[in-house]
């Protein structure tokens, strides 16, 4: 058999771009766990529907977008309003943005409330205008002081920051630029460890939490461990997939604890770092379905219907995938 000749530099270059030109968008591999109702509506996105039995009855609702995937954008709502935002339900937010995925965002102030308008907590940014700084909550039975936030540069990039020196203001560590940035009670998963935490006492001296109004949360009965709704965004290790989930706490569904739910995004879904969200009646996750074009919220609300008016939404934005 006569050998083959080798390519000249312009074949070559030829040949690369035949096969650049041929090959479409390939998607990671996702995830195993959980993946018999995975559906993929649009370019990079995976949503899962899913009903867990242990520890106790729950009805998941994962999305997973992947950060890199063509026409994929992340953004939050922006502020307005004369404190720093407008509340909005999430599927109206959606709606009104024209995305096609979101899920509620910040804990916000004042609640219980029907003001329309609010503050949120921590750290938030649209498109590079940060309008909250890290801060100490009042509710610090629940949320950690100087919360972490999720960062998502102008090119998509994503990774949780902290504030430079824990403390107030809207410096951070990481060397990043703020652009879109969601923040919520606390880190739950980190470098995929369960971090759930703890309220400061005698055999916890380093807890970053305080016991709640009138002694009502302690380590014995940690606000972490009721079980409710939850929404919780996370990043895979490198930081490549975007995971949003809406977990069901009622509605006839038992629900899951904050641990319990990081442990089975870490373990199923390969989640490395995750935040838990505002939460409650507040969980939403609302999108457009791609065949009807109509929006739709794919978790029962446990408030409203419709879902409670939030101060923030997290909005992604991607391509129908091509018949």
């Amino acid at each position: 058999m006569r050998p083959s000749r080798p390519l000249t530099p312009l074949a070559g270059l030829v040949l690369l771009l035949l096969v650049a030109t041929a090959v479409p968008y390939a998607a990671p591999e996702p995830a195993r766990g959980g993946l018999a109702n995975a559906r993929h509506p649009y370019l990079g996105v995976t949503l899962i529907s899913r009903v867990v039995t242990s520890p106790r009855l729950a009805r998941l609702h994962v999305a997973q977008v992947d950060l890199r995937a063509p026409g994929v954008q992340i953004a939050l709502t922006p502020p307005a309003g004369g404190r720093e935002v407008v509340r909005e339900r999430t599927v109206d937010a959606l709606v009104r943005a024209n995305a096609q995925l979101a899920v509620n965002g910040h804990f916000f102030l004042p609640f219980p409330s029907d003001d329309a308008e609010a503050w949120v907590l921590g750290l938030a940014a649209t498109d590079g205008r940060v309008f909250s700084d890290f801060e100490l909550p009042e509710q610090s039975y629940a949320l950690v002081a100087h919360a972490p936030a999720l960062n998502l540069d102008r090119r998509n990039r994503a990774r949780i920051v902290h504030p430079r020196a824990g403390r107030n203001g809207r410096l951070v560590r990481e060397r990043v630029t703020l652009w879109n940035a969601v923040a919520g009670s606390a880190q739950i998963v980190t470098g995929g460890h369960v971090t759930v935490p703890t309220y400061r006492d005698d055999t916890h001296p380093r807890g970053v939490l305080m016991t709640g109004p009138d002694g009502r949360y302690s380590n014995a009965r940690s606000w972490y461990d009721v079980v409710t709704s939850r929404t919780v965004v996370g990043l895979s290790r490198n930081r490549r997939i975007l995971t949003l989930v809406a977990a069901e706490g009622r509605g006839g569904m038992e629900g899951l604890t904050v641990g319990e739910l990081a442990t089975l995004l870490a373990r199923d879904y390969g989640v490395w770092d995750a935040i838990n969200l505002d939460g409650g009646g507040s969980t939403t996750m609302a999108w457009l379905d791609p065949d009807t074009h109509q929006p739709a919220l794919l978790n029962t609300p446990s408030d409203d219907s419709a879902g409670r008016r939030v101060a923030s939404s997290l909005l992604v934005f991607a391509r129908r995938k091509a018949p």
